[in-house]
């Protein structure tokens, strides 16, 4: 496979990989420190006939990337904070209908509105349960531009795959960092799956392979039903239990079943180590850092940088922590990640503690290395 070198931003590889994954809608509405995606996608989507448009705000904006995927556009959106939760009933939406779209949230400090152009990682329990109700959700999150690049196009895949939203998080500073990236000249990708056969016998809701639906375009012969509302296989709203039942757990077993499809996490440093770190984002930057360090300095450390944080990977930190002495969560927040890391029940929680900053600054390695050099004595 030959590549093609490119020096972006974050938020540009974003926008680039979701024209070159295909996308051919893009609907959103300005806010740091989103916007460039904003920018970047008015000016390069038409050139490939692909449709821009701004909308009033970032609850039009979801309902038109909706809207869009439905008549059998590739789809997807930017935000960050503030425009994330109110895009959340529509999220909630795209779940139930299942309808595949890509939504690009690039975290800014604090609740609110925050600080606009500062970073953390604040949203990651947002994003997991931000909208109501029983559900799950997939969420990836790059760590470097390349990984921007690289995990959005598996995010338009991953959509089509399983007819399902799912959300890019990134944050303020690597959005706005620049790095050289390889492109390939081919990419590998998923389009959705089109119903067959007699159009008396499609129902919008039957699962398919895996337990996900085909779904046909607005506007084909193929009849297509689409409600927010528990619906049975017709699409025909039902206050059914059974019916009620069986949508929720095919709706969660669709994505859970097949975790081992979605980005592994990565390993770096010495296995088997007795301090193990755990980060992802922004953070495992300088969290990799460190364990390179402390391993130059014979200190048993190894770390798990996570690209897929929900469905959570449970079973691949209890692997690499199995042999831990201690783990960190490195994390810009106060400690969403920790508290799942605790939940896998590694050991009593007082072996697992938190590296963090919650004061609109990015965590460093030698604040990463500090903490290991006091666990690893």
């Amino acid at each position: 496979m030959t590549c093609s070198a490119r020096l972006l931003q974050g938020n540009e590889a974003c926008a680039l990989a979701g024209v070159d994954a295909g996308a051919r809608f893009y609907a959103g509405y300005p806010i740091s420190p989103a916007s460039e995606i904003a920018e970047m996608c008015s000016q390069i989507l038409p050139q490939h006939g692909g449709i821009y448009v701004q909308m009033e705000d970032e609850i039009g904006s979801i309902a038109a990337v909706i809207g869009a995927s439905l008549g059998g556009l590739k789809a997807f959106t930017a935000t960050s904070g503030p425009g994330l939760s109110l895009m959340q009933e529509n999220i909630g939406f795209a779940l139930m209908a299942e309808v595949p779209c890509v939504i690009i949230n690039v975290q800014r400090f604090g609740p609110s509105t925050g600080i606009a152009t500062r970073p953390s990682q604040g949203d990651v329990m947002a994003a997991r349960w931000g909208t109501h109700g029983d559900h799950s959700i997939i969420v990836l999150s790059p760590s470097s531009v390349q990984e921007c690049y690289d995990l959005t196009v598996e995010a338009f895949n991953l959509a089509e795959r399983f007819r399902a939203p799912v959300i890019v998080l990134t944050d303020a500073t690597i959005a706005h960092l620049r790095e050289k990236i390889e492109i390939p000249d081919e990419l590998k990708l998923v389009e959705r799956l089109k119903p067959e056969g007699p159009v008396e016998n499609y129902r919008p809701f039957a699962p398919g392979a895996g337990g996900v639906p085909v779904i046909p375009n607005y506007g084909d012969k193929y009849i297509l039903r689409v409600t927010g509302l528990v619906h049975d296989e017709e699409g025909y709203p039902s206050a059914d239990p059974q019916v009620a039942g069986q949508l929720i757990e095919r709706l969660a077993a669709k994505i859970e079943r097949f975790r081992d499809e979605l980005p592994q996490p990565l390993f770096y440093g010495e296995e088997n180590a007795k301090v193990v770190l755990v980060s992802y984002g922004i953070s495992a930057r300088a969290a990799k850092q460190a364990v390179s360090i402390a391993v130059n300095e014979k200190l048993s450390v190894g770390m798990l940088q996570l690209q897929t944080l929900w469905p959570f990977p449970e079973e691949q930190v209890k692997k690499a922590c199995a042999a831990a002495e201690a783990v960190l969560v490195i994390e810009m927040n106060r400690g969403q990640i920790m508290e799942r890391v605790k939940a896998c029940g590694l050991f009593p929680p007082r072996r697992i503690s938190s590296v963090s900053r919650t004061d609109t600054g990015i965590i460093t390695p030698t604040q990463v290395l500090t903490a290991i050099r006091g666990v690893a004595g």
